[in-house]
Formats: C-alpha cells, structure tokens, sequence
C-alpha cells in the first residue's frame, strides 16, 4: 500500500535531517533539520553535467519539499564557498526567499553570485563573524573554525530542545593551513562533554588511510619543482584554494618570477580574499597583455582550467585561442590539482593537445604539487574520539563512501549509524535514529536561461537525439492522403545527405510506401498517416545504422 506523503510539521520534541542534496553524491549539498514546526538549510550547491546531459553545465537540487515549506523555512546557513556549497543560491533563492547567513569571505562571494543576478537588493545576507553564535528560529547556532581547500570552512554545531548536532561541512586537520585560522582543536575536544546527538559528517575520503596532508608539504615540493623549471610557467588549480594560491605566488617571488592571473574566477576570488583580510602584502600582479614583454624565465602564470574545461584560460592557451598568451615548445604546465571523477576526459585531452606541443606537463601523479581538502580515515577517527556522537550520519560522498563511513563509526563505537540517500527524512530524536519518511528529491538542470528537470522530455530527447540522431519528416498530401510528391527528409547526426544518397533515397522510398500502404480511411487521419511515416523512418534507420532516430513527421494537407 502506498504511503501518504510526508506533511506534518517537525514536532517540538523532534529533530529531523533531511538530505536533499550531497547524500550518495559528491556536490550539489543542500541538507534540511526540522524541529518545533520549522526547518533550517544548510547549504544549496551545485554540481557540473558532464557530457551525460549535451547542453547543460550546471545541476542542483531540486527542493520542491522545502519550497512547499517555505513559510516554515527559518534560514538558510552556508558553511563555506566552494560552488557544490553556495553555487545554487543565485537560481534557487527566489523560491525561498529566506535570510542568508554566512562568515565573510563566503558572504562576499555570495554577494556577488546574487548581485550578477539582479538580487543584492532583496536577498538578506547576514554576516556571521568567525566562531560566531547566532538563532535561526529555534535553532541556536555556533560555527567552529575547520580547515579545509578554502578559507572560513565551519563546522555547525546545531541546539534544539531535542537535542545537539555537530554538522562538520567539508574539513580535514591541517597542521599547517597557511592561510586562515587553524582548526579550534580545543573547541572540538569539549563536544565530548556536551552529550552531542549527531554528528552529519563529510565521507569523501573514507575510503582512503591515513591523513589527507597538509598545504605547507605542498609549497616545499613547487618550491622544488618549479626552481628547476628554466621557461615559461603555468600552473593550474582550483581558484577558490586561496592557500593554493598564495603559495604559488609565493613560490614564484622566490624563484624570480612574477605572476599574472589568467582566468575570470582567479580575478573574483583574489578580490574576495584580499577584501577579507586574506592574500596581503603579495607582490603586484602582471597584467596579461604585458606578459609577452617578460622573458620567458621570470614569468609564472597561475590559471584557472585544472579539470580541463572547455573555454577555461588553460584551455584556450593550450588551443591557441588566448588574445594575450601563448605556450610553446619548451614551457611547462603544473597541474596543482586532483582529478575530479568524470572529469577525465577533458583533463587528458587537455594534456594531449599541450604534449603535441611539446610542453612539459607535472601532474600530483609525479610530484606531491597537491593534497586533498577532505578528512582522511585517520583524521575522522580523531574527529570522532574529541566529539563522541550517539549517533553518525555521514554525508558528501557516493554509496560507496557512505558505507565506508559508517562502518569506521562503528569501529570508533560510535552506537548509531545511518547511512541515507536524499530525500530519507532521518529522525534524530526522540527514540532510535532510523529513517522514518521520504520525500521529493531530484536534481534540477539550468537549461538556456531556466531550470528544469534532469527528468524533463526536454532534456531526455536532447539525450537521446545525442545518441541515435534526429529525423524531420514533411509530406504533403491531398485529402484523400495521397503523396503529392516525395517527401522532404533531414536527418542531421545520422547521415550526410551529400555522401549517403542511396540510404537517403531507401528511407524516402519507405515512407512512400508506408503511407501508400495504409487503407484509405488511414490515409485521412493525420495521425495514422504521421504514425506510419515516423515508423519507417526509424525502421530503416535501425536496419542500416543500428539507430532509432528521434523523429518528427510534418503534414500540410489540403
């Protein structure tokens, strides 16, 4: 018997979590708790398509479930800025329109996300300072300083009458971050005497032993590297790594070089970090267009493009469509970075086409230019010895890692583990932890200038067409449903209509006689006739190509 959807409001003495993002996923995070009728969001991401979807670069959640609430909605709390965290406020905050809260350098990218979209008048931003405490309805809230790939990551530590939850965000236990604060060690082990409920923790590393390392391990090896490197530099990484970024200026004021920015997120996020107090008393920048006038020994260009995307400054460099720079033969790029999964493809294209050019190229798979921003085993066994949760419920990372989590929870006697998808509503309290409901959970696809469903016909037709090509069919026939003349066919993505004559002509010939072969009383229904047309097209295509074409028959009758 079907159940009826989830439609009470969260109880006084209750506390829900409800992933509706990031949970058997890595990116788009976006994770509801209910209690005493109202509901807290902490973070709404985004994620990138891959070529699985043609046409689309962005993916969300989709949160219809807490847009129906929206009354109920109390705020929405960000815990740091990388995109799968903060990417989705711009689309989706007109559908909440509830306060924002966020530690600096995240507000003022957000700020800028929503002033790009029309939206710095309205949307509220409420800056929290860091190790802040602040209400959100009636959750009592308090940030504890992390480490992780970006400046300001917070852990939340969540209190409602129904108990306490420690929500890390993304972290790992950097020694040394080198730039921003270290992680509030201190304030973590004292969890341990607040009886904390839940602990809502990051499993992208789960999987992988020991510690994910520290930035200070990687500017001692690009200090090496790149001081033996004798032309021209490029090095790419994430931009939002302002660590990363400092030590790659650093890196090249020791080694005699000076720096240009290449790539519009380099720009944006340098003046979010320089704003917020981070990235001072740096050597000037080298404009672009002045790096040519350098030799090639003292510049370093730090650049935006590591995953190999297309239109990225590395990108265009390295296929010669830069207005203002260009590598040759000799030069060298290093890729500070990891590969993300699905993004392969484009990042080993990337390589090849530098390679035929006949550039050094220095990967982490060569050279230690990289460490990961998220927990390894080790460190998340330490997190759980400071807080000592009842309960665990890892989050941020694919079935694999969820499961890999909850099973080192249990070796560190943690008594509760759930492992969830999006949409579970998981009840924290009261009684056992056990998933007790779902509810609508999907992802959203920006699409042109709209959202909608990765569902949508729109988006599986485009997939489809992707695969198996399309076909425009038009007849023009009498009333009594004879041809007037050959049919006009157009199969583009399935053959060449200048080469594949004789295939052309066998598809034509079969919708003459698909059409003629109907009984005349089908030949004056515009949809038997249409029907028919559409199915020979397929028919013969498959025969020949292997191929379905998606297919559309036009008729004028008169």
């Amino acid at each position: 018997m079907s159940r009826a959807p989830f439609s009470r409001k969260p109880g006084r003495d209750e506390l829900l979590l409800v992933p509706l993002g990031g949970t058997g996923e890595i990116g788009m995070n976006l994770n509801l708790y209910g209690h005493d009728g109202a509901w807290l969001m902490v973070d709404l991401g985004i994620t990138f398509a891959g070529d699985r979807l043609p046409g689309i670069d962005v993916l969300m959640p989709d949160p219809v479930f807490i847009e129906e609430r929206r009354d109920d909605l109390a705020g929405l709390v960000l815990t740091h800025a990388h995109e799968d965290h903060i990417g989705a406020v711009p689309y989706l905050w007109p559908r909440f329109e509830c306060p924002i809260y966020a530690t600096p350098f995240t507000a003022h990218l957000v700020r800028g996300k929503l002033r790009d979209a029309g939206l710095a008048d309205v949307a509220p931003v409420t800056e929290v300072p860091l190790s802040g405490r602040f209400d959100v309805g009636p959750f009592a809230i308090e940030l504890v300083t992390l480490t992780h790939s970006i400046p300001e990551p917070n852990a939340m530590i969540i209190r409602t009458a129904a108990g306490t939850v420690l929500h890390t965000g993304d972290w790992k236990l950097d020694p040394k971050p080198m730039v921003g604060d270290n992680f509030d060690e201190a304030r973590l082990r004292a969890l341990a005497d607040e009886d904390v409920l839940a602990m809502v923790c990051d499993s992208t590393n789960a999987m992988v032993a020991g510690v994910a390392g520290s930035e200070s391990d990687v500017r001692d090896e690009l200090l090496r590297l790149i001081g033996g490197l004798k032309r021209r530099v490029a090095v790419a990484c994430f931009a939002s790594n302002v660590a990363r970024l400092e030590t790659i200026i650093r890196v090249a004021a020791a080694c005699g070089r000076r720096v240009a920015l290449v790539g519009r997120s380099m720009y944006r996020i340098v003046e979010a970090a320089r704003e917020t107090g981070y990235l001072v008393d740096l050597p000037p920048f080298v404009a672009e267009e002045e790096v040519d006038y350098l030799p090639a020994e003292e510049v370093l260009l730090l650049c935006t493009g590591s995953q190999g995307e297309p239109r990225s400054a590395l990108w265009r460099i390295a296929n010669r469509q830069h207005q203002h720079i260009a590598l040759e033969k000799g030069d060298a790029v290093v890729f500070s970075s990891r590969v993300i999964p699905g993004n392969e493809t484009g990042i080993f294209d990337l390589h090849n086409t530098l390679a035929r050019e006949g550039i050094e190229i220095h990967t982490s798979d060569d050279h230690a230019v990289h460490v990961s921003g998220h927990p390894g085993r080790d460190e998340l066994a330490q997190m759980y010895q400071w807080v000592r949760p009842q309960i665990s419920v890892p989050v941020h990372g694919e079935a694999r890692h969820l499961m890999a989590h909850a099973a080192l929870a249990a070796e560190c006697q943690v008594p509760e583990q759930i492992v969830s998808e999006n949409g579970d509503v998981i009840r924290l309290a009261p009684g056992p932890a056990r998933v007790v409901d779902t509810v609508p959970s999907g992802r959203l696809a920006y699409e042109g200038r709209r959202l909608v469903s990765v569902d949508n016909a729109i988006i599986k037709t485009r997939q489809r067409m992707m695969y198996n090509g399309a076909a425009v069919v038009t007849l023009v026939v009498d009333r009594d449903g004879n041809l007037e003349n050959d049919p006009e066919l157009s199969l583009p993505g399935l053959l060449d209509a200048e080469v594949d004559l004789e295939e052309l002509d066998e598809i034509t010939v079969a919708v003459c006689d698909a059409v003629a072969g109907l009984r005349s009383h089908q030949r004056r229904d515009d949809t038997a006739v249409k029907e028919a047309a559409r199915q020979a097209v397929r028919r013969v295509s498959n025969r020949l190509f292997g191929r379905k074409p998606v297919t559309q028959v036009h008729l004028v009758r008169f």
